[in-house]
């Protein structure tokens, strides 16, 4: 089976890891350290499109996601969402955030522009996500 990525999530994202359900990229956005999540199967808009078994694949990368995230940046909470509005491809957004971070307490969405990363930093943040997507506890 064939897996397209959506040209708007692969041009505002950098390829991190491919898990075994999904990909995961980091997106181009410096305000908020930001992992999505993009199962690679075709065709998909909901998670209960997924079969039950991919299902709870899909929430067992979302944990390891979100550890790899918690233990690559010092936030203090983590936003997880599906929400698809804009492009209906199925992908989950885990987001850090922090009380001091543009939108805090509010969601993140159009409060501020994009910040794009220094590339050294985008380079190192996807290192430590990779080795943290790598070590055995996540």
């Amino acid at each position: 089976m064939t897996f397209n990525l959506n040209p708007r999530l692969e041009g505002d994202s950098h390829f991190v890891a491919d898990l075994p359900l999904s990909t995961v990229r980091l997106m181009k956005d410096a305000n908020y350290p930001w992992l999505l999540l993009i199962p690679r199967q075709q065709d998909l808009v909901e998670i209960i499109d997924l079969d039950e078994d991919d299902q709870q694949q899909l929430m067992r990368e979302i944990a390891l996601a979100s550890k790899a995230l918690r233990s690559a940046v010092n936030c203090e909470k983590l936003n997880v969402a599906a929400l698809g509005n804009q492009v209906s491809q199925l992908h989950v957004h885990v987001i850090a955030r922090t009380r001091d971070d543009a939108a805090w307490p509010g969601p993140v969405w159009g409060v501020v522009p994009p910040q794009a990363y220094d590339p050294a930093k985008a380079e190192n943040l996807v290192e430590h996500l990779r080795d943290a997507f790598t070590s055995d506890d996540g």
